[in-house]
């Protein structure tokens, strides 16, 4: 018999007419930052309703560009979730800013508003929630709580592009919106990341950050008044995310059917803990699905378990480390039991596959994988 073939955890879905277009562009000589790249920030502008939006070379120098967008720099404090990914503390750290960590609501992981207000000082200026499959952060409750205390907002959508909140799509609505088009996200441009923004005189700040800070003058010379970043996508990267795009509103319907069979077919004894289940599937764009393990009542580490799932042919990943306990979270004073839920699950979370290449048999293979290992390594045996 042939063991069946590696089955990795997240893959992006590129075919044949998407391969041919990027290579039209670099047949072209234009290859740069160009018309496509104007086509493709067009696109994603008419999925947010008709905001402004300006890519970027990843949703990292995204994040960048929007805090030093939004005023935000050294002296001034952001309020953010530790269950996120590393870009969230590295780019408030690398503006000057200091993080200032909040815990993550127990069952959504997304940011617990009902701290961020205990947080609020005289020196936040944004707040940054990181939106996770399965349950937006209420943007109800968030943009109350930032009118209130007149600070920005900064909401990393990383994970959620095609996730609708009261039917309308992330980034449509409300300040700055930062995404990813990494491989493992909803759609590629290899490396990628934009930013939704609010009004045209932002989108043309976005274009001077995110190219060396360069202003044009009036006699033709240039000047650099900020010292911006070389963040510019190119045309052949906004030629891939152009295909992508239009095949988003597929890819979903692929996720959101692969997600049903993981809550139809998922159950291990000891039972894993699985994401909400939302009401609405069909607002959520399900990048991950992620369980977290019953270590208290196994005998084996979430390592073991990550590679007792890696000699079946099934690769995982970790998402996400709690930032508080990362080296640079605590050198600003954080240590563990700072963080309860965010610590518990950073200390338990697997990420298991799922992207658009995937069918129903894969998620029944990591389904009869799971619950063997489980049943293989739980506590007292079988």
């Amino acid at each position: 018999m042939h063991s069946p073939a590696p089955l990795k955890f997240a893959s992006p879905l590129l075919d044949e007419a998407t391969v041919a277009a990027a290579t039209d562009v670099l047949r072209s000589g234009h290859i740069t930052s160009g018309p496509w790249v104007e086509r493709f920030e067009a696109a994603l502008s008419a999925h947010c309703e008709g905001r402004p939006v300006r890519v970027l070379t990843s949703a990292t120098a995204a994040v960048e560009v929007a805090l030093q967008l939004a005023g935000v720099g050294p002296g001034d404090e952001v309020i953010t979730c530790a269950q996120s990914f590393f870009t969230v503390l590295n780019m408030i750290v690398k503006v000057g800013a200091t993080p200032v960590f909040v815990d993550c609501e127990p069952v959504t992981r997304n940011i617990d508003l009902g701290q961020v207000e205990a947080k609020i000082g005289p020196r936040t200026r944004a707040i940054i929630p990181t939106h996770w499959p399965g349950s937006l952060t209420n943007l109800d409750a968030l943009y109350a709580l930032a009118r209130r205390h007149e600070l920005r907002v900064i909401e990393d959508a990383a994970l959620v592009l095609g996730s609708r909140w009261r039917s309308r799509q992330v980034g449509a609505i409300g300040d700055l919106v930062t995404l990813s088009f990494h491989p493992n996200k909803n759609i590629t441009t290899i490396e990628g990341g934009a930013i939704v923004c609010n009004d045209d005189a932002e989108a043309k700040r976005i274009e001077v950050l995110r190219f060396h800070g360069i202003e044009r003058l009036a006699d033709g010379t240039r000047d650099v008044a900020f010292p911006g970043g070389k963040f510019n996508l190119s045309d052949v990267s906004a030629r891939i995310g152009v295909a992508q795009l239009e095949r988003l509103p597929g890819f979903l319907a692929t996720r959101r059917a692969l997600v049903e069979r993981y809550f139809a077919r998922f159950a291990t004894d000891p039972a894993c803990e699985l994401p909400p289940r939302p009401v609405d599937g069909d607002g959520q764009s399900w990048n991950m699905f992620c369980v977290l393990l019953p270590l208290a009542r196994l005998a084996i580490t979430r390592k073991e378990f990550r590679e007792a799932l890696a000699a079946r042919g099934i690769m995982t990943g970790v998402s996400y480390e709690a930032l508080h306990l990362s080296t640079l979270g605590r050198r600003y004073g954080y240590r563990e039991g700072d963080l309860p839920e965010t610590e518990r699950i950073a200390a338990a979370t697997v990420t298991l596959p799922l992207h658009a290449a995937m069918t129903m048999a894969d998620v029944d293979r990591v389904c009869a994988a799971c619950a063997e290992v489980v049943a293989l390594h739980r506590k007292g045996g079988r």
